[in-house]
């Protein structure tokens, strides 16, 4: 008899290998259209969203046996990825971006997002946020080419991951002083959507070891080959594998200085716009949880 049941195995291999099947999307993705304007989240109760809601238990004794249940099933789990919710009996687990939920006695595996009803908040896509902004930290300081406002200090800071051959990307730099004016620092990072070892990749590394990196980043995206060497060390490999661990699939991406991840080109107004959205997002009072 067929049956229409997907087997924890089945999930749990899918988890597993979800960082390799992201790798192998890096040599298929293309560049990213402009996002649509629409109502950013009008509907939804923004105070609710602000609000931290604490796991139901912290058990450490029942956390450690939930975790050694989990690995006799996924022996190859850090137990660092294994964690409490508020829901009572179930628990998350982290490979990557990718989050799955399992009963307590390490059987069961739900592979979802999870979402506060009441509340509105998006558990699991704040926890996605949480570790966009550790993994955006771990990149060297050094390792970006950054173009900040020069008559005033940044009012925001956003990352983005972006491809010197890139169409969209190039419209996006082509108004970089537009950005800038508006007090939007733009940082860098190369993601050559080619893969390694392409002619997108190895522009990257010229640009990266010019004496002039953010002239020779403004002539590539114009379209101007460069020539130059590429041999001096640089960042672009880790940029590549930083854009594989976040799950980035096509370019620009651009990760806002919360974590949240805003796919595709969006023009200076409208980058300020979601800048603002959030900050004022923020500073809303939390909402009463009871």
């Amino acid at each position: 008899m067929r049956s229409n049941r997907i087997t924890l195995d089945y999930l749990v291999k899918t988890l597993r290998h979800s960082l390799t099947l992201l790798l192998t999307l890096l040599f298929v993705a293309a560049c990213k259209p402009p996002t649509p304007d629409a109502a950013d989240k009008a509907a939804v109760d923004k105070a609710a969203q602000a609000t931290a809601v604490a796991p139901a238990s912290e058990n450490p004794a029942e956390l450690a046996a939930v975790r050694a249940a989990v690995k006799a099933n996924m022996p190859d789990l850090d137990p660092e990825q294994i964690r409490s919710t508020p829901m009572p009996g179930i628990y998350e687990i982290q490979i990557g971006m990718n989050f799955g939920y399992v009963t307590a006695d390490g059987r069961y595996l739900i592979a979802g997002d999870l979402t506060d009803l009441k509340t509105r908040q998006e558990l699991t896509e704040d926890r996605r946020r949480d570790a966009r902004v550790a993994l955006v930290e771990k990149i060297d300081r050094e390792g970006f080419i950054e173009f900040a406002p020069e008559n005033m200090p940044a009012k925001y800071t956003v990352t983005v991951f972006t491809d010197v051959d890139c169409g969209y990307c190039r419209m996006l730099h082509r108004q970089i002083k537009d950005y800038n004016a508006l007090g939007i620092a733009v940082r860098y990072v190369f993601f050559p959507r080619s893969g390694a070892n392409t002619p997108s990749f190895y522009q990257a590394e010229e640009v990266w070891c010019s004496a002039d990196r953010k002239a020779a980043l403004t002539r590539a995206k114009s379209g101007i080959d460069l020539n130059s060497d590429k041999s001096c060390p640089n960042p672009v490999m880790a940029h590549l594998q930083a854009a594989a661990e976040l799950g980035l699939r096509g370019t620009p991406s651009i990760v806002l200085p919360d974590g949240e991840l805003v796919p595709g080109y969006r023009p200076p107004a409208d980058l300020l716009a979601v800048l603002q959205q959030k900050n004022a997002e923020q500073a809303l009072p939390p909402a009463p949880t009871g």
